[in-house]
Order: C-alpha cells, then sequence, then structure tokens
C-alpha cells in the first residue's frame, strides 16, 4: 500500500509522464544542469520510481563512492515519505533497496566495454539484472560521440532504458538549435533531455526534448529545500 501510494503520486507525472515513458525501451534521457543544482536529486527520484514497481536499476557513479550515492537514495526517500505522510519508512526502504545496485568507476577508467564484461558477470551470476541504467558523471565532450553510440547499441541490446546527468556551464550559451551545447552534437540518440533552470529562489524543469504537447506539463518546479519535483501551483 505504501508503495502503490507513492507510485500514484509520483512527481514526474506532473510533467505528463511516467519516467519510462520518456525514454523507451533502448532510449536515452539526459538529465542538465550545473554543478550543485539538482541533477543527482532528479535522477534518484527517477530510479526511486521504478524501484518502488519492483524495477532494477543500476547506478553507475563517476565521481562519488558507494556510500554516498546510496545515502542520496535514502534521503530523497526520506523527504518524499514525508512529504506524504509516509510513517514506515524504514520498512518502505527495506522493501525497495534489492532493486538497486550501485556500481563505480574512476571517470578515467570508463568504458563501454567495461560496463558490459561487469553488467555480464551480475547478471550470468544472477546477482542483479538491470531494467534501467543510470551513467551519474559521464564528462559530456567533442569525443563522447563514439561512446554514446557504443552505449546505445548496449541500451538497445538490453532494452535498458538509459539515463545520464550532464553537467552544463554559467558561461555557455546555448547551440543554434536551443540545446546545451553538451548535448547539441549528440542529440539525436536521446529521446528525452530535461534541464533545471536556476532562476533567483527557484530552480525550474523544462522539457527540451521529448516532453508533453503541453509546455505548462513539463516546466515544474525542483523544491531547492527538499530537493523534489513540486507543482508550480503549490509553490
Amino acid at each position: 500500500m505504501l508503495k502503490n501510494d507513492l507510485i500514484l503520486r509520483n512527481p514526474l507525472r506532473l510533467m505528463g509522464h511516467e519516467n519510462e515513458a520518456i525514454v523507451p525501451q533502448g532510449g536515452f534521457g539526459a538529465v542538465l544542469a550545473r554543478a550543485g543544482v539538482g541533477k543527482t536529486a532528479l535522477i534518484v527520484q527517477v530510479a526511486l520510481n521504478s524501484m518502488l514497481q519492483q524495477k532494477n536499476v543500476l547506478h553507475v557513479s563517476l565521481n562519488e563512492p558507494v556510500d554516498k550515492v546510496s545515502l542520496w537514495y535514502q534521503e530523497v526517500l526520506t523527504s518524499l515519505a514525508n512529504q506524504y505522510h509516509v510513517r514506515q519508512i524504514k520498512e518502505l526502504w527495506e522493501s525497495i533497496q534489492m532493486h538497486r545496485f550501485i556500481m563505480t568507476f574512476k571517470v578515467e577508467g570508463f568504458s563501454v566495454p567495461k560496463l558490459e564484461e561487469r553488467v555480464k558477470d551480475l547478471t550470468e551470476q544472477q546477482i542483479f539484472n538491470p531494467h534501467m541504467v543510470i551513467i551519474d558523471g559521464l564528462p559530456f565532450d567533442e569525443s563522447l560521440r563514439t561512446p554514446l553510440e557504443g552505449l546505445k547499441a548496449f541500451s538497445e541490446n538490453h532494452r535498458l532504458h538509459l539515463w545520464f546527468t550532464v553537467t552544463t556551464h554559467r558561461h555557455e550559451t546555448p547551440d543554434v538549435d536551443g540545446l546545451p551545447v553538451q548535448l547539441s552534437g549528440v542529440a539525436d540518440l536521446f529521446d528525452a533531455a530535461i534541464q533545471l533552470q536556476p532562476e533567483g529562489k527557484k530552480i525550474h524543469i523544462r522539457c527540451l526534448k521529448g516532453g508533453p504537447e503541453d509546455a505548462e506539463a513539463c516546466d515544474q518546479l525542483l523544491d531547492p529545500s527538499t530537493m523534489l519535483i513540486q507543482d508550480p501551483k503549490n509553490a
């Protein structure tokens, strides 16, 4: 009942989608923002929604240790539970944590073949079979096209929903297509792109690609105090 309640109250519904409808099997999604704005908090909410539905999420972190990533999940789930007055937080966490596996790499040591090898080990030993993969901290630069194409083939072969966090920078101006420069050269590989834009004391969530036809349905806010998605009407 607790899980069903949180699924029904899934804040991603405010954007007109379930998270998996935003990114199809084999597809790519991106959460873009400047450092410290809330990329990981938002992507953890995407992950938790799948975990609540008993779907496995592999979180690949390239810049944080396992214990810090795990703490993010517990803190976001606690904030969600508090927001909806769910008291049995410990029981809820124990019932869903088995649906998440954290894998870490050093940025310079990360490659598609290494990821494939480690995922193959997990699945062949029946330790963990991911439904969604999050790659958190991959530097998006001009040399990323080939690795992303490899990850696209990996995602399609395993029928995964694959999400990335992408760090943007304050001084950069969008490309001619309106997309941040980090994504403009590889945008054809992505089904969805969601950007976090701070304005004063508010953090706007905007769909750059793959959002609902109704633009207002996508333009939501991330609460700076809880890092949870909120309805602008309640802001």
